[in-house]
């Protein structure tokens, strides 16, 4: 319950620095002018732009933070998340190539190609990662991640560099930022969140026998095949969709389960809710570190995220050796 409280304080802080900073620091009477959508004055105005954009942070951390425990649950893997795994990846690949070679330009089309590209990735990363003695252990899944979203995003970069002029507003789906958040763009990726949210309810429980090995589980009742891919779907699902709004974050999926994991133990009913508060918290941050650092000009949260994950994912794996969870 602290954990839960304090979560819930470092988000309101998190919010109101996400509205007042930015290139412009605003006081209250225009926050105020903003929140009411009555000002004309430039801070008012930045806030009214600022407020889709931190609703965007919120929702996508949310959903990063819930879809990485997901996955490290399924795969017993301490280093997966959807950035790792080569999910978020994958459906940037496919939004660009429906942009460049289909013409698609509406959110919804987008969305379904983010679908497509995020699901094909995950099945392909879990095949070669299961190829071999052992079947799909951490240290393989996390290598054939690794190695996809690199041959993955070298792929996008082709797509995008003979196209630079075209493509220039794209540019965000090589690092993720959250520019191109709005209101219609979480009102289109809201029922799919929806959809995955509930699927995280009802597989709390099961996970956690899970946790204790399969034999454990099929002892306990739970059926296992349903239970996993009811959480991959849903840790895929919310993966996907934040990239057809923000572009591929990564490490957001990765420290976020690690941290919440110290605070309240392994029960999953504990551990997959206050992970989305975590995600959230940690995306709204990182996009007020990245609005402020060089203002008037931004840096992408996406690059944010992976300065602070990158020595995270190295100290985890120096620390548990990548062995399973």
């Amino acid at each position: 319950m602290a954990a839960l409280v304090g979560l819930l304080v470092l988000l309101g802080v998190a919010v109101v620095l996400s509205v007042v900073l930015g290139a412009r620091v605003v006081s209250l009477t225009e926050v105020l002018s903003g929140l009411r959508g009555d000002g004309s004055e430039i801070g008012a105005l930045a806030v009214g732009q600022r407020v889709p954009r931190t609703a965007t942070a919120v929702v996508a951390g949310a959903c990063l933070g819930l879809s990485g425990a997901l996955m490290q649950a399924v795969t017993r893997n301490p280093i997966a998340d959807p950035g790792i795994l080569g999910v978020n990846t994958g459906a940037s690949l496919a939004m660009v190539t429906g942009i460049a070679f289909l013409g698609t330009r509406s959110l919804s089309q987008q969305l379904w190609l983010a679908l497509a590209g995020g699901l094909l990735t995950a099945v392909f990363v879990y095949a070669i990662g299961s190829v071999g003695p052992g079947g799909g252990t951490p240290v393989k899944l996390a290598l054939a991640g690794m190695a996809t979203t690199a041959a993955l995003s070298a792929a996008v970069s082709a797509i995008m560099l003979p196209r630079a002029q075209g493509m220039d507003g794209f540019r965000f789906w090589q690092v993720g930022g959250l520019g191109r958040g709005s209101w219609e763009s979480l009102s289109a990726i809201a029922p799919f969140v929806a959809v995955a949210a509930v699927l995280s309810l009802l597989v709390a429980r099961p996970l956690n026998s899970l946790a204790l090995g399969e034999e454990v589980a099929v002892g306990l009742g739970v059926r296992v095949g349903q239970t996993r891919l009811l959480a991959a779907g849903a840790g895929v699902l919310l993966g996907s969709a934040v990239t057809a709004v923000t572009g591929p974050i990564s490490f957001t999926g990765l420290m976020v389960p690690h941290a919440v994991r110290m605070l309240c133990g392994p029960d999953h009913r504990w551990l997959l809710p206050l992970s989305a508060l975590g995600g959230a918290v940690l995306l709204t941050a990182a996009d007020v570190v990245g609005r402020v650092l060089i203002r008037p000009s931004e840096v992408p949260v996406g690059v944010i995220t992976a300065f602070v994950g990158a020595p995270v994912l190295i100290a985890i794996a120096r620390g548990a050796k990548v062995r399973q969870l």
